[in-house]
């Protein structure tokens, strides 16, 4: 079913970018590519001894803006995202300190209303699918890096949130945006002290380039 989902995304974007090549760039459907900086943590809940910090991450993926109207865009994206989280403390009168890298390819299907000549905002639904899990300690036991490592096998492989941001068009091909991506699903966990239930959210900074 992933497959499947993932395949139907990119047939729509590659034939809106296929229509997007006859149009010049602000003028009608165009196709871009973005990458940039996620900055990623969890929203958790159950154990209340669990700490967690940002981390950083890379995004990448490419992007259809297609005009509906003067003011507003449909603009569905398929991005490759790092989220995640560093965590320390001690458990069992051991300190632990790691961080975990969570391989997502997410799909974010977005409204862009423009605000003024430049200057958009975009919010709407996401879809992730997890890829791969990594996971990287600096201190803690081998029987407590192998409870995160199994835990960490059984998190979920979809996830449905939302995405709210900012775009400016910097003139010519090249644009910025900032957002905020949550998810609305927990991450499927145990709620134990080691891997507590916990939403992703992100905030993502990224550089745009239109076709």
């Amino acid at each position: 079913m992933k497959k499947l989902f993932l395949t139907t995304i990119c047939s729509c974007l590659l034939a809106a970018s296929i229509q997007a090549q006859h149009l010049q760039p602000g003028k009608g459907a165009y196709l871009g590519f973005k990458a940039g900086l996620n900055v990623s943590n969890v929203i958790k809940s159950g154990d209340s001894d669990f700490k967690s910090r940002f981390k950083p991450g890379l995004a990448a993926g490419i992007f259809v803006d297609i005009p509906v109207s003067e003011a507003f865009s449909f603009a569905p994206e398929l991005v490759y995202s790092q989220k995640g989280y560093q965590s320390s403390g001690t458990i069992l009168g051991g300190d632990y300190d790691y961080k975990v890298t969570t391989n997502f390819v997410d799909v974010p299907l977005l409204a862009k209303i423009w605000l003024t000549d430049g200057l958009n905002i975009t919010v709407g639904p996401q879809v992730s699918f997890l890829i791969s899990t990594t996971e990287s300690f600096k201190s803690g036991t081998q029987e407590f890096r192998n409870t995160i490592e199994e835990k960490n096998k059984n998190l979920k492989k979809s996830l449905f949130g939302g995405v709210i941001g900012l775009g400016y068009e910097l003139g010519g091909q090249l644009g910025i945006n900032a957002r905020y991506a949550l998810d609305f699903q927990k991450n499927n966990a145990d709620g134990s002290a080691e891997v507590p239930e916990y939403k992703n959210q992100v905030i993502q900074l990224a550089l745009t380039y239109q076709f």
